[in-house]
């Protein structure tokens, strides 16, 4: 048996194909879908900038005077948002003791993950937030996922973000623990981080006891 389709049915199915490839070609790229993310974007702005705890230590001589430099890389990658982090002390600035990459998305409706990388040769790249470009040398192949050590937040209904890392797989080495956690708070003009490190036990074996760092954004 044929069908026939009428000369209407035929005309109103190419007005559909053709409205459908218009859509599909007027599609916002992922790129374009990131920059519509209000509050993403605000989580990464916050988390940009020069911080010190200068004013914590002079408040409680339990916590030391840290800085924390916080700088955006590989910005011709318009789907995502990658962070150089940098952390060292006020007396020793040039030689940090902590240097990471963040990935920072969107995780479901609410919430958003900081995802944590270290990078090869460390110690090449200290000071390296004066001049983010330099970054271009490297891909995100060339780094190593710090598994289980990724911080998840949530916007809470003051506007703040809130987070941590999640269970025990934050694997550390440091003064004999065997794993850490991170609590973070990130606000507009101050980002509030506490890292711990605890053995087997569960015993804490390094990082603040009283509380968390206070990072005054300068």
């Amino acid at each position: 048996m044929i069908v026939r389709f009428s000369d209407n049915y035929t005309s109103l199915l190419a007005m559909l194909l053709l409205a459908a490839g218009l859509f599909l070609q007027c599609a916002p790229p992922r790129s374009a879908q990131r920059a519509t993310d209000a509050d993403l974007g605000t989580l990464v702005a916050w988390m940009i900038g020069d911080f010190s705890s200068e004013t914590q230590s002079l408040r409680d001589s339990d916590f030391l005077d840290i800085r924390l430099h916080i700088r955006p890389i590989w910005l011709a990658d318009r789907a995502n948002y990658w962070l150089y982090v940098e952390q060292a002390t006020a007396a020793a600035e040039d030689k940090p003791y902590r240097q990471r990459i963040y990935k920072v998305e969107r995780e479901g409706r609410k919430g958003f993950v900081s995802i944590v990388y270290t990078l090869p040769e460390p110690a090449k790249w200290a000071g390296a937030y004066k001049n983010p470009s330099s970054f271009d040398q490297l891909e995100p192949s060339d780094l190593t996922l710090r598994e289980g050590c990724a911080v998840f937040l949530e916007k809470q209904k003051n506007g703040v973000f809130v987070g941590a890392t999640r269970g025990e797989g934050c694997e550390s080495n440091i003064r004999g623990a065997k794993y850490a956690s991170s609590k973070v708070t990130i606000t507009k003009d101050m980002l509030l981080s506490w890292d711990q490190g605890f053995d087997a036990q569960g015993q804490q074996v390094w990082g603040a006891t009283k509380g968390g760092y206070e990072f005054l954004k300068k």
